[in-house]
């Protein structure tokens, strides 16, 4: 992943889902705004926080989503 974005996401998430859960997270994220994860944006940061956090919930509970979301928004 080249995009520095990308991989700050990816770093915010690791500690919180493992590293192959961040990677693809990301990548689905990024798809699910319709771009892939080398051409995201810091405009697409607030987005992908709001579509993380509700995808997150599942894994990992309401708070460390959110938290996790906040520090994506953070990144702009």
């Amino acid at each position: 992943m080249a995009n520095v974005l990308a991989e700050r996401i990816e770093e915010v998430l690791r500690p919180i889902v493992g590293t192959v859960l961040a990677s693809v997270s990301v990548d689905l994220e990024s798809r699910r705004i319709g771009k892939d994860p080398d051409s995201i944006t810091r405009i697409d940061l607030p987005v992908i926080a709001d579509n993380l956090a509700q995808q997150l919930k599942l894994v990992v509970g309401p708070d460390l989503a959110t938290a996790a979301a906040q520090r994506v928004r953070e990144l702009a």
